[in-house]
């Protein structure tokens, strides 16, 4: 896996919104605290346009994701928002043009899309918060804070409390993940993760809990969750429970994998939440949980 170089001052980043329209005063803001940190920011031309629910249709959301790519001058792209989209440019990204000028792509949600055509490419990426986050969270917030971090020095490593449905022991392997309705949707396409030994994470936000139980299933009958070398739960947003199911969501999602002799860690502080921890997708990670916690620790890059 090839990872992108890190940024430092001075460096170019783009701006840009390949699914969702957003709010101009959050791309204000995103503009504001990276040129806080040094960076110059290029807001893609289609940045803040709308097209019904898009930013642009589709080649103009395109257009604005290939000139970030073939840029050599910009370092990193940040994602403005999620929503639903990025599915549309699947078809028309080639891995090359991603191969040839490696660089950070950071979003989450939607962005999963796209983080598993960079998985693919062999490309390392970033799924982090955008630029509602930064525009209204304070320079001490935990996750803005390991977001630079992980950007300026090529470090993260994360401790979970301990929570009783937890799996206690020991795994490694490249971490892989990000919303769950994405990534089925994509399951059984070129853009599928090789899910063989890795560390999963995921969370989702607005379905129903038997659509998520249902999604788990897949990647159970599937064979995914037997291939896997560790577990990691999210936040659920706005996702209610279900008492007609007989269980929790949580408890739907240990039973699952109950079976399986990896650790498998809950209430992971990742997702539609305002504590939404950066996760690294295809660097190499050790995820160990007790019953006291668990830790989540990235070799240094």
């Amino acid at each position: 896996m090839t990872i992108p170089n890190k940024l430092k001052p001075g460096d170019t980043v783009c701006l840009l919104s390949p699914s969702g329209k957003i709010e101009p005063e959050f791309l204000t803001g995103a503009e504001l605290r990276l040129r806080n940190w040094g960076l110059n920011i290029i807001q893609s031309k289609h940045c803040a346009s709308q097209y019904g629910r898009f930013s642009g249709t589709i080649k103009e959301r395109l257009s604005d994701l290939q000139f970030a790519l073939s840029s050599s001058n910009i370092k990193a792209i940040f994602c403005s928002r999620g929503g639903y989209g990025a599915i549309h440019l699947l078809p028309y990204l080639q891995d090359k043009i991603i191969e040839n000028n490696p660089k950070w792509i950071i979003g989450y949600s939607d962005i999963t899309a796209l983080h598993m055509v960079w998985n693919r490419a062999g490309i390392a990426s970033l799924h982090a918060p955008m630029a509602r986050h930064l525009t209204e969270e304070p320079d001490k917030d935990p996750a803005i804070v390991s977001l630079k971090r992980l950007l300026f020095e090529g470090s993260a490593s994360y401790q979970a409390q301990g929570y009783p449905l937890n799996k206690s022991g020991k795994g490694e392997g490249l971490v892989i993940g990000g919303n769950l309705s994405v990534l089925c949707g994509l399951r059984g396409t070129p853009y599928d993760y090789s899910w063989k030994n890795t560390i999963l994470f995921i969370e989702d936000i607005g379905e129903r809990a038997y659509h998520i139980e249902r999604m788990l299933y897949n990647l159970k009958l599937g064979g995914v969750l037997s291939e896997l070398s560790g577990l990691i739960i999210g936040q659920f947003t706005d996702c209610p429970e279900d008492p007609q199911l007989g269980h929790t969501l949580y408890q739907s999602i240990a039973k699952l994998v109950e079976e399986y002799d990896y650790p498998v860690l809950f209430n992971f502080p990742t997702g539609h939440v305002k504590e939404n921890m950066p996760l690294p997708i295809g660097l190499q990670a050790t995820l160990t949980v007790t019953a006291e916690g668990g830790t989540l620790l990235f070799r240094p890059f």
